[in-house]
C-alpha cells in the first residue's frame, strides 16, 4: 500500500487564466505570471497536520505485528510540555531505528513519511528552544510498542495545545 502524499495545493487556475486574458496582462509578463501560477498550484503543500502524524503512528503499528523487530528504542513516557519539541526530535530520530530494523519497504515509506510530516509541522511552531531537557540517550530504553505508544503520547501534546 502506497502512503497517500500531501495534497495538492488549492490554487484557482481558472484566476490566473482571467489575468492573462485581460487586456492589462496579455504581455509576455502576463503570459510568465500564467505559466507560473499555474506551476504553483501543482506544488504539493508544506502544511502539515498532526493528526497525519497520528494516522502514520497508527500504520506503523499494524507493520509491526507482520515483521519482527527486537530493537530498544529511546523512549520519553513523563515529557514535560515545556520539552515536547525536544522529545519529539528524539523520538524521530529513533524512528530511524525502526526503519532500519524492519528491512520493509512498506515501513521504510511509512516512517519517511512520518518525520516529513512531523518535522513540517515542528518548523511551522518555529524554532523553539527548551532548556533543562533530557538529551536522547539519557532516556529510558522501551520496546517498540512502548516507543510508539509514548510517541502518540507526545503528539497530542502538540495536537492539544494549537
Amino acid at each position: 500500500m502506497r502512503i497517500p502524499k500531501p495534497y495538492l495545493r488549492v490554487t484557482s487556475i481558472q484566476c490566473y487564466l482571467c489575468l492573462l486574458l485581460n487586456s492589462h496582462f496579455l504581455t509576455e509578463a502576463g503570459i510568465q505570471v500564467f505559466i507560473l501560477g499555474c506551476f504553483s498550484a501543482s506544488l504539493p503543500k508544506t502544511e502539515a497536520n498532526w493528526q497525519d502524524v497520528i494516522r502514520d503512528l497508527k500504520r506503523i503499528e499494524e507493520l509491526i505485528q507482520s515483521v519482527h523487530i527486537d530493537a530498544t528504542l529511546y523512549t520519553e513516557s513523563d515529557a514535560h510540555p515545556n520539552c515536547k519539541v525536544t522529545a519529539m526530535k528524539c523520538f524521530l530520530l529513533e524512528l530511524r531505528v525502526i526503519s532500519h530494523e524492519s528491512r520493509n519497504i512498506d515501513m521504510d515509506e511509512t516512517v519517511e513519511n512520518l518525520i516529513i510530516l512531523a518535522n513540517t509541522s515542528l518548523r511551522s511552531n518555529g524554532n523553539v528552544t527548551e532548556s533543562g531537557c533530557k538529551e536522547c540517550e539519557e532516556l529510558e530504553e522501551k520496546n517498540i510498542k512502548e516507543f510508539l505508544q509514548s510517541f502518540s503520547h507526545i503528539v497530542q501534546m502538540f495536537i492539544n495545545s494549537s
